[in-house]
């Protein structure tokens, strides 16, 4: 029997026993005559000599642990790994952090073992310089835009940088709203006691695996983000200016334009139409603000600025008396690229990001196949938020066609 070393110290990075599906803690099994995919056992499975398929229990096996020397004799290899992940959890120096997590070792020995073996080694000076190069040259783009040394980028929670972030917390490496967020909820009336039957306590335990199941799953996903970089700010923004040009460039062909002094040409045209556009609702906003004598001087000083080319310096009152809010930039925002130009342009002017527009359009769409119909009261009570809002996304809904009015 053979006596080796494990994949890593995180029961949820080893492969699950085959027989019982649940994370191996050691020292499991390993048979030598099955595999690849090679063929794992935990103590229990094997001591039932557990069979499948080809696998028989008279094969001949190795018993996977980390409980030996590798660099000093009074170190295991389990606590060389515990030793290298509390310095990468506590920082370097902060020995006294580093002996509390390890729990077997004390500040001294900690400190004295780290700087024997992995500072002073000369044996592993180049071998560390080697791999710390390999990873900077594989990190280069990654989904974290800032080196491990600078201050991450903080956002707060619902600013422009969080969406674009996709809630991302770099300086935590977590989500604002995790995968199967509430995937702790399950535990959170389990509490394990000596008069539990063994059935009892089999399901409690059962659904803990279950939950670390979970966990696995997300580190799965926040590891497919961050070795493909789908969270980098540089790359959204390169690929958003992309499909800007690319959309740009279509129109001048639907145009039939085919160069680009033609492209010029046509560019100053089209700013042209829109000036006369603008020109021509300048009646209707007259009539709007004509019973308004400080809201008609408002837009008269507003249209003067226009004008002579400078930006408005008096904003718009509303009728209610309050400064109007401005439409909302929805460059870079997740799900605009999902939109058509009305359904930006409702966005924009009722603030509203596009991924929550999309979501509160799904939910009415189903609640009014659902019932046949929708009438307002039943779309506020859905999605709960500003009953102005509200009002605005279900008048547009039911004037595209969207949903039928009950």
């Amino acid at each position: 029997m053979d006596r080796l070393g494990s994949f890593s110290n995180d029961p949820s990075d080893k492969p699950p026993c085959r027989g019982c599906s649940s994370y191996l803690m050691e020292p499991y099994i390993k048979c030598a005559e099955c595999g690849p995919p090679p063929f794992f056992l935990c103590l229990q499975c094997f001591t039932r000599g557990f069979e499948y398929k080809k696998h028989q229990s008279d094969h001949t096996y190795e018993i996977m642990t980390s409980d030996f020397p590798v660099l000093d004799p009074s170190w295991t290899a389990q606590e060389e790994m515990a030793l290298l992940e509390a310095v990468m959890d506590c920082g370097f120096g902060n020995w006294q952090d580093v002996a509390n997590q390890m729990c077997t070792k004390t500040k001294e020995e900690c400190e004295k073992h780290y700087m024997k073996h992995f500072i002073n080694n000369p044996l592993f000076a180049s071998t560390l310089l080697n791999l710390k190069q390999a990873e900077e040259a594989k990190t280069t783009d990654t989904a974290i835009p800032f080196h491990s040394t600078d201050d991450p980028p903080r956002p707060t929670f619902d600013s422009l940088l969080s969406r674009d972030m996709a809630g991302y917390m770099p300086a935590r490496a977590d989500f604002i709203e995790e995968f199967d967020n509430y995937a702790e909820w399950d535990l959170r009336d389990i509490d394990f006691v000596e008069d539990d039957s063994d059935i009892l306590h089999a399901l409690k335990m059962a659904v803990v695996d279950i939950y670390h199941s979970r966990l696995k799953e997300r580190q799965r996903r926040k590891k497919i983000i961050r070795d493909h970089g789908l969270i980098n700010l540089r790359k959204f923004q390169l690929e958003f200016e992309l499909r800007r040009e690319i959309k740009r460039l279509q129109e001048y062909r639907t145009a039939g334009i085919t160069n680009f002094c033609s492209a010029r040409t046509y560019d100053h045209l089209k700013k042209t139409r829109e000036e006369e556009r603008l020109k021509r609702t300048m009646l209707s906003e007259v009539l709007q603000y004509i019973q308004d004598s400080s809201a008609c001087q408002q837009w008269l000083r507003r249209q003067a600025d226009i004008d002579s080319g400078l930006s408005p310096s008096v904003p718009m009152a509303s009728n209610s008396g309050r400064r109007s809010a401005p439409p909302l930039n929805l460059t870079g925002l997740p799900g605009t690229e999902k939109l058509n130009e009305k359904e930006k342009e409702l966005c924009q002017m009722v603030r509203l990001v596009p991924g929550a527009y999309l979501e509160y359009k799904s939910a009415l769409l189903n609640e009014c196949n659902k019932q046949g119909g929708l009438r307002l009261a039943q779309a506020r009570a859905l999605i709960k938020i500003d009953v102005n809002k509200t009002r605005k996304i279900y008048d547009f809904l039911i004037r595209e066609g969207y949903i039928t009015k009950a």
